[in-house]
């Protein structure tokens, strides 16, 4: 990204930072075990990316994603809550997140799982106290969430990895699976940003094709780190689909075959923008960015 992309990130993610801090106080809390877990979690850094990505397509068609820092939050209190389950023993059993032991490493598997439902339910208080927007459009929003984040989309998508692992499973459900795991929750970011801000159908239509793409190539980006990355620039452990005998696009595709299908997939996100303007720009090269990360 260029430096003025760069620093749009770093102050949506400081805002974003400053706001989830406040929905859960480190002090006058009872049990405070259960929300020093749950800060444990939210408050370890992170890309912010799905929040970001609300605000931006808010932006995109015209509105201020300034002003939706409630559902944005609430975003963000969803992908954190499938982190830490899915860093569970009985998931992925991973020892490392963004950097820092595991929420189950700390606080034990039941308390991991608790702060995880805290999180969730957290969500839906914190969508419901958006101001300044009509309740039939925020009502579509929450539902729009909530299908992404249950058995129909993250959720769903979840189950199929767990009943994959050390299966040969074909390329639709592969596609399936992180359509709903990992695509689903980018959807509805950025249409809900889009529908908060009162984009037109079109404008809400091109968002979803440009989400579709992205989810994808993200998806894509992540097999291949999960290969050449390391555990100091992705804060998490390398190698972890192969020791959980997991099928990838780089297992089913090849290394050089899943990088070829990420690019096609970031020049279909592109082109789903043709028709905004430069307020799309920061989505355009943050789609662009995900050929080169690291993280």
């Amino acid at each position: 990204m260029n430096s003025s992309l760069v620093q749009y990130c770093q102050e949506k993610q400081s805002i974003i930072d400053q706001a989830l801090e406040k929905y859960f106080p480190d002090k006058n809390v009872y049990p405070p075990i259960l929300f020093e877990s749950m800060r444990y979690s939210l408050l370890a850094g992170g890309k912010r990316l799905r929040p970001i990505m609300l605000m931006s397509a808010a932006d995109a068609v015209g509105g201020e994603g300034i002003r939706y820092i409630p559902v944005a939050c609430a975003i963000e209190m969803i992908h954190t809550y499938s982190l830490i389950h899915d860093d569970l023993p009985a998931m992925d059993n991973d020892d490392y997140r963004r950097g820092k032991l595991t929420n189950h490493k700390i606080y034990g598997d039941g308390m991991a799982i608790l702060a995880g439902d805290g999180l969730l339910t957290a969500a839906f208080e914190a969508m419901l106290q958006q101001e300044n927007v009509a309740a039939d459009v925020l009502l579509s929003v929450v539902r729009e969430i909530a299908t992404a984040a249950g058995a129909w989309g993250m959720v769903g998508g979840q189950a199929v990895d767990l009943i994959s692992e050390g299966k040969n499973i074909d390329a639709n459900t592969l596609k399936f699976m992180h359509k709903a795991k990992t695509g689903a929750l980018f959807k509805a970011a950025l249409r809900s940003g889009a529908i908060l801000a009162g984009g037109s159908q079109q404008q809400i239509q091109a968002l979803t094709q440009y989400a579709e793409w992205f989810g994808l190539a993200f998806q894509i980006t992540d097999d291949i780190l999960d290969v050449v990355g390391s555990q100091e620039t992705t804060g998490k452990p390398i190698g972890s689909d192969i020791r959980n005998q997991k099928v990838t696009y780089v297992s089913l595709y090849s290394l050089e075959g899943a990088k070829k299908m990420a690019g096609t997939a970031v020049e279909n996100a592109v082109a789903s923008l043709v028709g905004f303007g430069s307020k799309a720009e920061f989505l355009r090269h943050l789609v662009q960015y995900l050929l080169t990360r690291e993280a």
